[in-house]
């Protein structure tokens, strides 16, 4: 950043010297062997989120979740105990799926095949004939775990058997700050899934800068008139990096350039008043918008409140996953109201970016250019370009590689 520092940001400068100024190359947004190490050496070891807890509500609890970047399939329980754990939807015997429903409440999982039967906690209850097989040990065919532990409700997994750091270790003090927000306390949620010919990268970009907002979200989401702030195209009002993590702080609300009919201006108008009701307040974070590595946001506005992930599925194709988390049923209709209002006017704006990522996958997979540029209100790109870049690289020195 520089002397063109909108001066509401400048108190951020040190923060991110470090990032350097270079062009970025385009090969890593569409190479199919550096998605490979991608995959390898973040997305198979990393904490990844992958639900909430309210999703388990009660012993027996389940719900399925495909990683198909790992061509992976886990299962997510809470057992007797009330302890949550992450499984590999595999059977030990041959290695045929358990699961098929994308959630549910069981005491058990039956493999298809040949029955072997496993209890919510992973063990291997019964199997046909099983003094037949030459086991030794019966709990060595017990289910094959994959880490997982809970911060602020969500539950988080890691495909690494031994991950070098435990989740909170990961998170930081980001972790820490997230703890106050409404999603901490949900216990309902309304999801969203969309899938898009765009590099994971690609996609995960566009929601970290508002450079774009005037250009895209006119309608929905743009910009103030020049003359009402010293803020006219809705920049982050500053910016902090915690480790591979980032986070910026959302200006206020933007005035609409084609304002919507009276009663959806007057619901918009009593959104944050309807959540606050309902205790779905961000309190001193409530304008902050948490970005965690490689692929979370956390936003904790109470009238959009939500988190995103996206998971990468091809070198050039992508899925995200947006959650809109409640606190308990609605209370009345103006209740449902302005939940519904909410969860409509996010995929609205989300909605707009679509084609424009698409075609930047084009563009950048087409090999025209060999480098692109990231300007200053970019920053949280190129701090994900260079944290990706550094994982990669750790990973191949690890391996004795190089690239």
């Amino acid at each position: 950043m520089n002397e063109h520092t909108p001066s509401f940001q400048r108190p951020f400068d040190d923060a991110l010297k470090g990032l350097g100024t270079d062009p970025i190359p385009a090969g890593v947004y569409y190479d199919p062997d550096w998605y490979r190490l991608e995959v390898e050496a973040i997305f198979r070891r990393t904490w990844l989120n992958v639900g909430h807890v309210c999703e388990l509500p009660e012993p027996g609890s389940f719900f399925r979740c495909e990683l198909e970047f790992a061509n992976a399939s886990l299962i997510v329980a809470r057992g007797r105990d009330g302890a949550i754990r992450a499984f590999h939807n595999v059977c030990t015997h041959r290695g045929t799926q358990l699961v098929g429903a994308a959630r549910g409440k069981a005491a058990t999982f039956s493999c298809p095949y040949h029955r072997w039967t496993f209890g919510n906690d992973g063990q291997l209850l019964s199997a046909p004939d099983f003094e037949r097989f030459y086991i030794d040990d019966k709990a060595s065919c017990n289910l094959a775990e994959a880490s997982v532990d809970v911060c602020a409700g969500l539950i988080f997994v890691n495909l690494d058997r031994r991950p070098r750091q435990c989740l909170r270790e990961f998170l930081g003090p980001m972790g820490e700050m997230i703890e106050t927000l409404p999603v901490s306390r949900a216990s309902a949620w309304d999801e969203y899934v969309y899938e898009i010919d765009a590099n994971w990268k690609v996609t995960f970009d566009n929601f970290q800068e508002n450079y774009h907002l005037r250009f895209i979200h006119k309608r929905t989401n743009g910009a103030p008139p020049l003359e009402t702030t010293e803020n006219p195209y809705n920049y982050p009002m500053g910016f902090e990096l915690f480790g591979p993590h980032r986070m910026n702080t959302s200006p206020g609300g933007s005035v609409l350039d084609d304002p919507p009919k009276p009663l959806l201006l007057q619901l918009l108008g009593r959104m944050a008043a309807q959540f606050a009701e309902e205790g779905l307040t961000g309190g001193a974070h409530d304008r902050d918008y948490f970005i965690f590595f490689p692929n979370l946001y956390v936003f904790g506005n109470p009238s959009m409140h939500f988190t995103h992930a996206v998971l990468p599925l091809s070198a050039e194709r992508s899925r995200g996953v947006f959650r809109f988390y409640w606190n308990g049923e609605p209370s009345g209709a103006r209740a449902h109201l302005a939940r519904e209002l909410a969860l409509a006017f996010a995929r609205e704006i989300h909605t707009e970016d679509g084609d424009v990522l698409m075609k930047g996958q084009k563009g950048i997979g087409s090999g025209a250019l060999d480098h692109f540029h990231f300007q200053s209100q970019e920053v949280m790109c190129r701090h994900l370009y260079h944290s990706v870049d550094r994982m990669v690289r750790d990973y191949l020195s690890e391996k004795g590689g190089a690239r």
